[in-house]
């Protein structure tokens, strides 16, 4: 399960690296076919990069929602639940050393 998290994040993190040159490629486009200026390129690529970063942002969320969904329905633990398993699982260890005393 964690390889299918790390697997989305590398990809996610593959996609943005592409994007950036394929942002930076219509840059030159943009400025070539309709004659815009270096600083209304450059404004256009950062709305770009923008709403990439919003939209990345919003898919790891997707992503982990998903995952946690998963979890649930297979009954796997959380961290937190296992650590509170565990506490419990010692103390009634120690009651039942005391028990037996």
């Amino acid at each position: 399960m964690f390889e299918l998290i790390e697997k989305a994040a590398l990809t996610a993190m593959g996609a943005v690296a592409l994007s950036q040159k394929k942002a930076e490629e219509l840059l030159g486009d943009l400025k070539s076919r309709y004659d815009m200026t270096e600083e209304e390129g450059k404004e256009f690529l950062n709305k770009l990069q923008d709403a990439a970063k919003q939209n990345q942002e919003k898919l790891e969320e997707m992503a982990q929602e998903e995952v946690k969904k998963t979890c649930e329905r297979m009954g796997v633990v959380t961290q937190d639940e296992f650590a509170k398993l565990q506490k419990k699982v010692q103390q009634l260890e120690k009651k039942l050393k005391e028990l037996s005393s």
